[in-house]
């Protein structure tokens, strides 16, 4: 298995992935699938903001992304950042995500990120539990935030904190 930053050449299938996951899960609060501009925009913005985007790749082909963006978009939030990790549906309960989460973990540290937030579907016990064995801890439990197949969806926070920035700039 091969962790690297991922490429326009990788849009495709990450595309294929993601959407996937839309349409199939609650891992994603969207109802309709992206489309290839959709997902380019997005590769787009977060090359010009230099924040990663990984790839698994096995056997040359992508099985899994993952990536850093913004928590939110206000100055004083510049030491957050949250995390997404999406696995190909064929390819998940094989350590992928696992692969994917320590180069963002080691990537905000670089970035001088003091937390990494997750946001999770309250009843995705899978990631709740993946995230717990790498040090995040539950912060929020919001009810009802999300609708999605029929029913309201609950949302976890999930926070790691970082041992950076040692001395964090100024408020400006």
């Amino acid at each position: 298995m091969l962790i690297r930053h991922a490429t326009y050449n990788d849009l495709e299938a990450i595309l294929e992935i993601y959407n996937h996951i839309i349409i199939h899960t609650t891992s994603v609060y969207q109802y309709k699938p992206q489309t290839p501009d959709m997902r380019k925009q997005w590769f787009e913005e977060k090359v010009k903001a230099q924040l990663p985007v990984f790839v698994a790749e096995h056997e040359r082909r992508v099985v899994g992304f993952s990536s850093l963006g913004p928590f939110r978009n206000w100055p004083a939030y510049k030491y957050t950042l949250e995390n997404s990790i999406y696995v190909a549906e064929n390819s998940r309960g094989q350590g992928i995500g696992k692969l994917l989460m320590q180069p963002l973990i080691d990537a905000a540290i670089a970035m001088d990120i003091h937390t990494i937030i997750a946001g999770i579907d309250a009843a995705n016990e899978g990631s709740i539990r993946f995230h717990r064995n790498f040090g995040f801890t539950e912060v929020a439990h919001f009810k009802q935030v999300g609708y999605k197949f029929g029913r309201w969806l609950d949302l976890k926070f999930m926070q790691l904190m970082l041992p950076t920035p040692a001395s964090p700039g100024d408020d400006n």
